[in-house]
């Protein structure tokens, strides 16, 4: 087979180039400095300009319609709207990095580069149709996150994490390429962009292909925490420092959502009714699971973990949406827009766990939040924003990704799990507003970490104040995500 490389290939993966040369600056620094560690400001500064000039590239070069290298990676509406979405929510991550006592001091470089060619990886998953191209990006993120927690300066739960993380982590790569086995031995290639007007009739004359896109849905399970494949979730965002934290609830998740919308968007599930039941009620008892077992949570991380988990379930609703409507464009817009959301809240709650954490091993628990609104009332109120917002209260921005997100399944006649998601939204307020009535009505003496944490504060109230002002603009927003996906 020939491969022709042009320029306009080339143009087109810039955003890729532009992240893996900045990855380089800090670590080649430190090998000509003689092992000595740059200021971690300039690092970062190195890192944050890669990731603006990659988000730039995606602007002017994504959302084309184009395809690169034989068809195997595409830049459409998708592409650039989760490419966005990650490269900012990882940007954020860093800066949390940058600051908590986990991640700062003597690795830093290493880190940044790590969690720069886990970026990579992103782009190169957002935009890839070939399932091949997506099992290369799949590896290239998740192999730099196992590094990554596994270099934290705490010495037990963080080698826990990338430990189980690594092994379930394989587990679902391994149930992935399974899959691409079966649905190459039953169409002869592994392109979505083959199979995509045919694969409903193929799930129903194939057992073959059946089998493969099952496994390879199955794999995506385990990516984004759908129940019971989500065990490793809570451990792993507990044992992990909390910058890694949010960068794999939001960017990971992000990404991983965006590959599982190219599979699913192939309308497989309409030739398969046994498929689209089975992942409905996965839908429903990940919700279920997700908010009953947070309920029952002391820890912040392990509640906002699997807090992560119910979204996952709000999003598979979504993602279920886009593939048996006529109109996918409806529903993905739902998944991106919702994404978007998720990310702006999640994010801010991790960067004020951060900077409650005085040191690599101190545990954030939701009674220590007392008497945090008399000492720190800003940040109480940013965090109070989050919180709500992840219940979906209104004005907020995560109430009216809810709204799209249930709308758009009303609209394909999936009413039951319309209901679930609302009724497992109202179980949501339950915890979500534990910590805030905690924070304004129980004394304490709760406080941030003593180190300097500017950059982290600013971080959390861009955050805050963007879930607000874009709540009351969510439908133009709505509108621009949908144009760019017709």
């Amino acid at each position: 087979m020939n491969i022709n490389i042009g320029l306009s290939d080339i143009l087109l993966i810039s955003p890729m180039i532009a992240l893996f040369l900045a990855s380089l600056l800090p670590i080649t620094t430190k090998v000509l400095r003689g092992n000595r560690e740059q200021h971690s400001l300039i690092t970062l500064s190195q890192a944050l300009i890669g990731i603006v000039v990659a988000v730039v590239l995606l602007v002017v070069f994504g959302g084309a319609d184009k395809t690169a290298f034989n068809n195997g990676l595409i830049f459409d509406g998708v592409t650039q709207w989760m490419g966005i979405i990650s490269l900012a929510a990882a940007g954020a991550a860093m800066v949390m990095m940058y600051e908590n006592p986990a991640t700062k001091g003597k690795q830093f470089s290493e880190l940044i580069f790590l969690a720069m060619s886990s970026a990579i990886g992103m782009l190169i998953l957002v935009s890839a149709v070939d399932l091949l191209m997506v099992f290369i990006g799949l590896e290239m993120m998740s192999l730099a996150l196992y590094l990554m927690i596994a270099m934290s300066h705490e010495e037990k739960l963080s080698k826990e994490a990338a430990l189980k993380y690594f092994v379930l982590g394989s587990f679902a790569s391994a149930l992935f390429l399974y899959g691409v086995a079966f649905i190459f031995g039953s169409t002869g290639g592994t392109n979505i962009l083959s199979f995509m007007d045919n694969a409903a009739e193929l799930v129903q004359t194939s057992r073959l292909f059946l089998f493969g896109v099952t496994f390879v849905i199955l794999g995506f399970c385990f990516k984004v925490s759908i129940a019971p494949f989500h065990a490793w979730t809570p451990d792993v965002y507990q044992g992990a420092p909390t910058p890694h934290s949010a960068f794999m609830a939001t960017a990971v998740k992000t990404v991983s959502f965006a590959a599982f919308l190219r599979i699913i968007a192939t309308k497989s599930l309409t030739g398969s009714d046994h498929l689209f039941d089975i992942l409905q009620w996965l839908a429903v008892i990940t919700m279920i699971v997700g908010n009953t077992a947070a309920i029952l949570q002391n820890n912040f991380k392990r509640m906002i973990a699997y807090s992560s988990v119910a979204h996952s379930g709000y999003l598979l609703v979504g993602i279920i949406t886009a593939g048996v409507s006529d109109n996918g464009a409806f529903g993905a817009s739902g998944v991106i827009f919702y994404l978007l959301a998720y990310g702006l809240m999640t994010l801010g709650a991790f960067a004020v766990a951060s900077m409650i954490e005085k040191s690599e091993n101190h545990i954030v628990n939701v009674d220590d939040l007392a008497g945090f609104a008399k000492q720190r009332p800003m940040l109480a109120l940013c965090l109070t924003v989050f919180l709500l917002s992840l219940a979906g209260i209104p004005p907020t921005l995560g109430f009216f990704g809810k709204f799209y997100l249930f709308n758009a399944a009303i609209g394909e006649g999936l009413l039951w799990l319309a209901v679930w998601g609302v009724l497992n939204s109202v179980i949501g307020v339950y915890y979500y507003l534990r910590p805030i009535v905690v924070m304004y009505m129980k004394d304490g003496e709760a406080e941030i970490a003593g180190h300097s944490l500017n950059a982290t504060t600013v971080t959390a109230v861009v955050m805050a104040v963007a879930i607000i002002l874009m709540g009351f603009v969510s439908g133009p927003i709505f509108s621009a995500v949908e144009k760019s996906l017709l």
